[in-house]
């Protein structure tokens, strides 16, 4: 990797080039590919050879025949040969067919767990401009396409290598003006046909990346099936997608009708070959220069070689499918990490809470500037509330501090420690988070609920429910606390969802708490009910809370009132509206029901 190109210390080192990234991996299973190779090699050589002891039998028949002999002792020696050649073939086959049955599933499990987990290191960034489906289905595509390049090496090319060379030993014995032509004709047919699979490349690639993007695009609107029914947008849905997928279809059609115009070369030239050296042998027969059996091998390799040579039209454009499978795949995820942890970087040490922004600037990278020499300070253990205009620099201060972003300028110290110099795992365990659209993995209540702590017992779990007004509704599901939530928890109610949160924050017990308006999606009474459980939990930290409806904040210690990325008030919620000029003043009495407008 170059300087410039930056990744995580705990992240897999993954080459970026195709050829590299597949290598990588199968130096992994360096000794299964040898056994395979000298399997392959043996059963190759075996197979090729089938012609020289039908020559061998031919010989010897015509050979008894003429002299009288019994035909079945004259040929003996020459059988065991040919049942000998045919067991080796079975056994040698077979043999590199188990070692492929033993690591080929393991081939595909390591890259795929490495990929997964370079993803993991990627910023918040990345993960808004792709396709949540497409990244899963291409790490599935770069796993199969290495696994069948290597297969395609392993079982196409390096077998036809093997027979190549043994049947060219074998036919200058018999004819060496035979082997000639044969030899100048493999390595034309062959290089022509990688030249042709080469430029294909690209068209593979292409269609590759428009693939996956149909895939993201169905995983999207599948995901978004509730909105479809409810705007009544079903066809609308059927047209763009179609848009897509005739991308997609005038791709296919590019990348087929190329590997067509191959297979009409490789099939014309492999046809004239054949009747080219038939006709030879047969006329070097007839003028004495080789006998029957010679004649038999000669026609037998020549057809043998000319089909498995034909079979390359096929393999060719499929491997460098996979390349190109590989190649876009690869480009995609082996990217620069934006956020890494220094090299020296400790485990941040939280005991207080206190939090400072000390001159920070950050303008995010398309371009637009939020904050400019922002400064603030926040006590250890104080509650402290966040309000303003949607855009107004809220939740990039909380993504500040939890490091989904890094500041361009600027220091931001949790204890005294600048947060840019601790591992983004140890802030983040220092940091609860309880958001406004919960975030549930399609697992059971218990799961999710004890993805806080991982180690915690039931009992601990159920209590944090139970502190979070969760329990009930729980306990009334099918299964209870072994009930699946669906995808992104889409079993669950709006309120039901935030309540796991709740209880998911209440397990972590961390020294810092973010509640973005996390009370939003409950009813009054709910609200009311889980208002002791949020108090608790609240308790010896320090709180932050992101508020759209004001009324959750006058209780604050103090309230930072945002606006077009500067803090331009800062006190409680007594001392604000005693200002009646004031932007808070002005915020609370544009209230209606109780929240920000517009």
């Amino acid at each position: 990797m170059s300087s410039s190109f930056t990744i995580a210390d705990k992240a897999p080192k993954l080459p970026r080039t195709p050829w590299r990234f597949a290598l990588y991996f199968y130096r992994k299973m360096s000794l299964a590919i040898v056994g395979i190779l000298s399997f392959e090699a043996a059963q190759a050589s075996c197979t090729i050879m089938l012609p020289y002891a039908v020559k061998q039998i031919i010989d010897s028949v015509t050979m008894a025949n003429e002299t009288g002999t019994d035909v079945f002792d004259a040929a003996y020696d020459s059988l065991v040969f040919f049942a000998l050649l045919n067991l080796g073939i079975v056994l040698f086959s077979r043999a590199s067919g188990a070692i492929l049955v033993s690591n080929g599933p393991r081939l595909r499990s390591i890259i795929r767990r490495s990929l997964f987990r370079y993803l993991q290191f990627h910023s918040h960034r990345y993960f808004v401009s792709h396709f949540a489906g497409s990244l899963a289905n291409r790490i599935t595509e770069i796993a199969t396409s290495c696994m069948h390049s290597l297969w395609t090496i392993c079982f196409t090319f390096y077998p036809l290598i093997i027979q190549s060379i043994v049947a060219l030993i074998i036919l200058f014995g018999a004819s060496p003006k035979l082997a000639l032509v044969l030899m100048v004709w493999l390595i034309l047919y062959v290089t022509i046909s990688l030249l042709l699979a080469r430029k294909c490349q690209a068209y593979s690639k292409t269609f590759a990346a428009a693939r996956s993007k149909v895939t993201g695009k169905v995983v999207d609107s599948v995901t978004n099936m509730m909105n479809t029914k409810m705007f009544a947008r079903g066809e609308f849905e059927e047209e763009y997608l179609g848009e897509y997928i005739d991308e997609e279809i005038v791709a296919a059609k590019r990348n087929f009708w190329f590997m067509e115009k191959m297979r009409w070369f490789q099939f014309v030239s492999a046809m004239i070959l054949m009747i080219s050296m038939v006709s030879y042998a047969l006329k070097i027969w007839s003028e004495g220069g080789m006998t029957v059996g010679e004649f038999s091998m000669v026609a037998g390799i020549s057809i043998m070689l000319i089909e498995a040579a034909r079979g390359l039209s096929r393999s060719f454009l499929e491997f460098f499918e996979y390349i190109g499978n590989i190649s876009e795949g690869v480009s995609v995820f082996i990217q620069p990490h934006d956020i890494v942890d220094k090299a020296d970087a400790k485990d941040i040490q939280v005991s207080k809470g206190n939090i400072e922004f000390s001159k920070v600037d950050f303008t995010y990278p398309e371009g637009l500037t939020v904050f400019k020499q922002m400064n603030v300070n926040i006590e250890p253990y104080q509650k402290i509330g966040l309000v303003g205009f949607s855009g107004s620099g809220k939740s990039t201060f909380v993504n500040l501090m939890l490091r989904l972003f890094e500041p361009n300028n600027g220091l931001i110290t949790i204890d005294g420690q600048d947060i840019l110099g601790v591992t983004q795992d140890s802030l983040r365990e220092s940091i609860s988070l309880i958001p406004q659209d919960p975030m549930l993995f399609h697992r059971s209540l218990m799961e999710n609920i004890r993805y806080g702590k991982l180690d915690a017992t039931d009992k601990e779990v159920i209590e944090a429910a139970k502190k979070a007004n969760a329990h009930e509704f729980i306990m009334r599901t099918e299964t209870a606390y072994d009930s699946l939530v669906g995808e992104r928890g889409v079993k669950l109610s709006g309120g039901q969802r935030q309540r796991i949160a709740i209880a998911r924050a209440i397990l972590k017990d961390s020294p810092i708490l973010i509640l973005d308006e996390a009370t939003s999606s409950l009813d009054s009474i709910t609200e009311k009910k889980i208002q002791d459980g949020l108090e608790r939990l609240m308790e010896k930290k320090t709180v932050i809370v992101v508020a759209h409806r004001l009324s959750t904040i006058s209780d604050m210690d103090r309230i930072l009132v945002f606006d077009n990325g500067e803090i331009v008030e800062d006190a409680d919620h007594r001392e604000l509206l005693k200002n009646k000029s004031g932007h808070y003043a002005r915020l609370w009495n544009m209230q209606a029901g109780g929240f920000l407008p517009e």
